[in-house]
């Protein structure tokens, strides 16, 4: 079997969304299918390229007229499928559902080619509630142009329970881990100190700010136990914003710190003095209760604890979780030292194995064989 993995945008180093694709195609060619990524490549000077793995499929060219070629343009895509006996799409979907996209899923039918989209995170509206007027616009299309979309598809791959999206049948997968890519964390051992770490493309369905309003009920007195937030990654300008000028109206400058997007070996120095993880602490916000977020299984594959807040099906009955009510309330900080006091004892290892069932071959592997 022959896969196009297919997105609209480039990469970084440090974005989780990066590296979680490239774990994705390394699980498809452990599969054993013969796997080719698309994406688009942007040079220092605005240049714009289409390309597929390392070679240059089209010249997009700079400008305004490139941004709408990318967009509009799929014919080069398909004549790379019916060149290379492509048989199936696998499509992330980046919320562009539109009749240039429709009409190129349409012909790739034509020549034999099932197309897969993949919907990240379901449902997504509520996460353009704060957003620019641009991104707002873009989302109104989107939703004029899914349902359509999704009758012109073979499957929408979600890693939410829902059985049919936008009218079209799900296969239902976890995120995954590639493990031997993500080391596990080193023992830590200072009983007056607990790090808290967050890691992620900070949005306001993260929740951060609940953990933020805990720390200053902790700290109106004197406290024997310094509790300590780390806070890892880039993300809304204006919920940043907001954050760190809670911080400082609350005098929290000593106790939490934002990173800015780390990678490689200075994120896992991040990760070595963490006592404990803080995934998404706010999904109700964005309309979400049942999701299988990425960052839960890389805080376990860490061997770290966490906290969350939303239904996970695949941690729900882990002794090494805490949930939290999915509501504004504040976190309670003496809640979260009992918590820790608790799981503190657990191996690394022994998280880390707990999950070896969600490594990104076998996600991959209900995929293919519901193709087949």
């Amino acid at each position: 079997m022959k896969l196009l993995y297919l997105i609209f945008h480039g990469f970084e180093a440090y974005n989780g969304i990066s590296k979680k694709i490239h774990y994705q195609v390394s699980a498809l060619k452990k599969c054993d299918v013969e796997t080719r990524l698309c994406y688009i490549h942007i040079d220092n000077d605005g240049y714009q390229r289409r390309m597929i793995d390392d070679q240059v499929l089209e010249n997009i060219g700079h400008g305004i007229k490139a941004k709408i070629k990318k967009r509009v343009d799929y014919s080069t895509i398909l004549n790379y499928l019916e060149k290379n006996d492509i048989s199936l799409i696998y499509i992330r979907s980046f919320h562009n559902a539109n009749p240039f996209l429709i009409s190129f899923v349409k012909q790739a039918a034509k020549i034999g080619v099932k197309t897969l989209l993949e919907i990240p995170t379901y449902p997504y509206d509520n996460e353009y509630i704060n957003s620019s007027l641009s991104a707002r616009i873009k989302l109104q299309i989107d939703k004029l142009y899914r349902r359509k979309l999704a009758r012109n598809i073979f499957r929408i791959i979600t890693f939410s329970n829902e059985k049919n999206i936008f009218g079209a049948k799900t296969i239902n997968i976890s995120n995954g881990i590639d493990f031997d890519a993500i080391k596990i964390k080193e023992p830590t051992n200072n009983p007056n100190k607990i790090t808290l770490i967050s890691v992620a493309e900070i949005h306001i369905w993260h929740g951060f700010d609940r953990l933020l309003k805990g720390l200053a009920e902790y700290y109106k007195v004197k406290q024997d136990i310094e509790v300590r937030y780390e806070i890892v990654g880039y993300g809304d300008e204006r919920e940043i914003a907001k954050l760190k000028n809670y911080i400082i109206q609350n005098k929290l400058e000593n106790y939490v710190t934002f990173h800015g997007p780390q990678y490689g070996e200075s994120l896992d120095n991040l990760f070595n003095e963490a006592s404990l993880g803080i995934a998404s602490l706010g999904r109700h916000r964005s309309g979400i209760s049942n999701i299988k977020t990425l960052k839960n299984r890389e805080y376990a594959a860490r061997g770290i604890p966490f906290i969350y807040s939303e239904i996970d099906d695949d941690f729900e009955e882990k002794p090494y979780i805490m949930k939290v009510s999915a509501d504004e309330s504040p976190i309670n900080i003496l809640d979260v030292i009992a918590f820790y006091e608790k799981v503190n004892t657990i191996p690394a290892i022994e998280i880390r194995n707990s999950i070896s069932n969600l490594s990104w071959r076998n996600q991959m592997e209900k995929v293919i064989s519901a193709c087949k």
